[in-house]
C-alpha cells in the first residue's frame, strides 16, 4: 500500500509540522527525481529495489539490480574479488522454464501482504483508554509526523486503488537526535524517516538499531525536531505550549494506543 501512495500526497505534508518546530523533507531518487519511502532513510523507490538491496546486502546474493558481491558490513567487495562477468545468482530465467526472480516473488509478497489491523481492546485496556490514548497522542502532537493515515492513488491494480492507508507516519525525513551518521541520497547522517506504528503492538525491539524494548524509552529517545513534543508528552512544556502537556493518565493512555496498533 506504501507503495501505491502518490508522490503528491507525501509531498503536501512537507511543511505541515512547522507550529511544532518540525520541517520534514522527502528523499529522492537521484536519477528520476521521484520520492523514495522505503527504508529506514526512504532511500529506495519502490518495492522490487527494497527486496534487491536486501537480499544482496543482507544475504549476500547478487541480482539484476545489485550485481555486485558485498563483503563485511554490506560493503562492496574491491575490484580485484568481484565476479568478472555479471552473473547474478537471482535472475529472470528462461529455461528450463519461464521464471520470476527471486527479488520480484519478494516484491509481490510484500506488495500484496493485509496491512496490520488495530485490536479495539486487549488484556484488560479497553477500547475507551485506546481511544483516549489516541486523543492524548494527538494532543502532544506526536501525529504531526505519525500521521494516522494517507490514501493510495489510481495504483494500475484495482486492489491497491484509492485505500485508505492507517500507516501512522508521513513517510518524510527528520532530525529526532538519534541519528546513525550514514547519508543515503537527500538523507542526512541525522535524519531516519518516520517510522509507520502500524504493527508496532506486535513488536519487541524498536528503533533503527533495535536497541529499545520498552515503547517510553523510544519515546524518551526522541530529540532534535520532536523535543517540542516530547516535552508535551512528560508535561513539562511553558508558555503556549503548556495547553499540549499530557498527564500521567494521557501518558499512560498514550501508550495503551500504541500497543493496540
Amino acid at each position: 500500500l506504501i507503495e501505491a501512495i502518490e508522490d503528491s500526497t507525501i509531498a503536501a505534508n512537507e511543511h505541515s509540522g512547522k507550529a511544532f518546530g518540525i520541517t520534514g523533507n522527502v528523499n529522492r531518487n537521484g536519477n528520476d527525481g521521484t520520492i523514495t519511502r522505503f527504508g529506514w532513510k526512504a532511500q529506495n523507490k519502490s518495492l522490487v529495489i527494497f527486496a534487491g538491496e536486501a537480499y544482496n546486502v543482507e544475504q549476500g546474493i547478487t541480482n539484476e539490480l545489485f550485481p555486485d558481491e558485498r563483503g563485511e558490513g554490506g560493503v562492496q567487495d574491491p575490484v580485484a574479488c568481484r565476479q568478472v562477468v555479471p552473473a547474478p545468482q537471482d535472475a529472470v530465467t528462461t529455461k528450463p522454464q519461464p521464471a520470476i526472480d527471486d527479488v520480484n516473488n519478494f516484491a509481490d509478497f510484500m506488495r500484496f501482504l493485509a496491512a496490520p489491523v488495530q485490536v479495539a481492546s486487549y488484556d484488560s485496556v479497553t477500547n475507551d483508554q485506546i481511544t483516549a490514548g489516541e486523543a492524548a497522542f494527538n494532543k502532544a502532537g506526536c501525529n504531526v509526523c505519525h500521521m494516522r493515515s494517507m490514501t493510495t492513488g489510481n495504483h494500475a491494480n484495482a486492489a491497491l486503488r484509492f485505500q485508505t492507508v492507517n500507516l501512522f507516519s508521513d513517510l518524510l525525513l527528520h532530525d529526532i537526535g538519534t541519528g546513525d551518521g550514514i547519508a543515503q541520497g537527500l538523507a542526512t547522517g541525522a535524519q531516519f524517516r518516520t517510522a509507520p506504528l502500524w504493527g508496532v503492538g506486535q513488536r519487541l525491539f524498536f528503533l533503527h538499531d533495535g536497541s529499545k524494548t520498552d515503547l517510553v524509552d523510544v519515546i524518551n529517545a526522541h530529540g532534535g525536531e520532536a523535543t517540542r513534543v516530547i516535552n508535551n508528552f512528560h508535561g513539562v512544556s511553558v508558555g503556549k505550549d503548556k495547553s499540549s502537556n499530557l498527564t500521567a493518565d494521557e501518558q499512560q493512555n498514550l501508550v495503551y494506543f500504541l500497543r493496540s496498533l
